[in-house]
């Protein structure tokens, strides 16, 4: 056994300590003894918890069949190991950040639930008035585990597995928790301004689309940038996977088994096949190849942009939504493969712009009060937060790649990377015969003609 290196042993000290915290607190969650628990509620919150966190598997999939054959599992990894860190952090202070007691409507005291200290059984009237606020708590765990594991599409096949654990916790504490306090606390600032997100088109899609822009910066260029994608059969069981699990990311957010969810479920729905179909036909109709990653790409891309608007607008406009978001994300696609930025699996592309496309389209649509109904508000309103979203999101990010570097080395080696992250950083490999049969020890790219071209 070799000796073990000085930051995993203090990894490890850390994670110990936490166990003795967690022994000495050692409390159960108060039972319900306020308020009234909806049986129907509380059954369809569970469900819509569940389906919301098999979607940062169902992410692995549609990830991990997109990269080259060598860096499947790692790119798999990065995804799934959000599970387990990003609960801990929310466990300890991250809910707290996010949903706690208001300061200045910008940050949540992390006091105020460390621990989950007070998260029982009993139903919170500003959170959760008719289930319990433990399972509140767990359905905004799945969100905040999601968003961080879709950031690594940008930066697949060389990051170091060290430097992403590292970012993956400063990003959730630093960027995360306060977005979503703006978004989704009653007194966060942005709420409070009536900017509309139903489910998290702001809090996920766009920060981690900007986030995903300042990391492909800061690591720079793969050495080849061209790659043959490993399983294209994953890429469509994720995509199913994650169109099934946004079934309870937007209508879960209805908070109540209600009229609210069926209609985001639908709209969800919609959405998402209007933008399948615009996707490919829109390639066909610039003259590329109708392609099942192309389908999986315009099916999450819909999803993505309904995401804000899934409780505000009626079914047209979620159709609509998914066939303009399309377009605007298969030529940001387009235009960014010509440029020198290589955000590997188009994260910003198709996420952040994705994401506002969905963000504007709200202040368009939404009922009553949008810009299509002669209301000029919310579309104002909705600018103002796009424009500090993205700084805060994007120079953040950046800040926190370069901290991070700071404290280890962010990217692999150029051996290592031409080796491939699977063998490099985990010692694991799907086949070795048919991985070296795809390069992974040469290196060699094998030039594929993508969904876009």
């Amino acid at each position: 056994m070799s000796r073990p290196k000085t930051r995993w042993i203090v990894i490890f000290i850390i994670l110990a300590a936490l166990q003795g915290f967690v022994l000495l607190r050692g409390d159960f969650p108060v039972e319900a003894t306020t308020g009234v628990i909806d049986k129907a509620d509380t059954a369809w919150m569970i469900v819509a918890t569940a389906f919301v966190l098999f979607m940062t598997p169902g992410l692995s999939f549609f990830y991990g069949g997109m990269v080259s054959f060598k860096n499947v599992i790692s790119t798999m990894l990065q995804s799934f190991i959000a599970l387990g860190v990003i609960s801990l952090l929310w466990y300890l202070v991250g809910f707290s950040l996010a949903f706690g007691e208001s300061w200045h409507g910008l940050i949540g005291n992390p006091a105020t639930y460390f621990a989950f200290r007070g998260v029982d059984l009993n139903p919170n009237p500003a959170f959760a008035p008719t289930f319990p606020f433990l399972l509140f708590a767990l359905f905004q765990l799945k969100f905040a585990i999601i968003t961080p594991a879709l950031i690594t599409g940008s930066f697949a096949e060389r990051v170091k597995f060290t430097s992403y654990l590292i970012f993956m916790c400063l990003f959730s504490l630093v960027i995360y928790c306060p977005l979503a306090h703006w978004t989704w606390h009653p007194d966060g600032f942005l709420r409070q301004w009536g900017v509309l997100d139903f489910a998290g088109g702001t809090v996920v899609h766009m920060s981690a689309g900007f986030a995903a822009l300042a990391g492909a910066v800061v690591l720079g260029k793969r050495e080849h940038k061209v790659h043959q994608p490993a399983n294209i059969p994953f890429i469509i069981l994720g995509t199913g996977m994650l169109w099934f699990g946004w079934f309870g990311f937007n209508a879960g957010s209805a908070l109540a088994a209600n009229g609210l969810a069926v209609s985001a479920f639908a709209t969800t729905n919609f959405a998402s096949a209007s933008a399948m179909m615009t996707w490919v036909l829109f390639d066909a109709l610039v003259g590329r190849k109708i392609s099942a990653t192309g389908a999986c790409i315009g099916a999450v891309v819909g999803l993505v942009a309904i995401t804000p608007a899934a409780g505000f607008v009626n079914l047209g406009q979620s159709i609509f939504i998914g066939f303009a978001a399309a377009i605007v994300s298969n030529l940001a696609v387009y235009y960014k493969q010509r440029t020198s930025l290589d955000d590997t699996l188009d994260v910003f592309p198709c996420h952040g712009v994705g994401g506002i496309t969905g963000m504007l389209l709200t202040a368009v649509f939404a009922k009553d009060i949008g810009l299509y109904y002669g209301s000029t508000e919310l579309m104002k309103n909705h600018l103002l937060a796009l424009l500090i979203v993205a700084v805060f999101t994007f120079g953040g990010s950046y800040v926190l790649f370069k901290i991070t570097g700071w404290m280890t080395q962010l990217r692999v080696s150029p051996y290592e990377e031409r080796l491939g992250l699977d063998i490099s950083q985990h010692s694991e490999t799907l086949e070795t015969q048919r991985g070296t049969a795809q390069g992974v020890v040469t290196g060699d790219p094998i030039p594929v003609m993508t969904a876009n071209g």
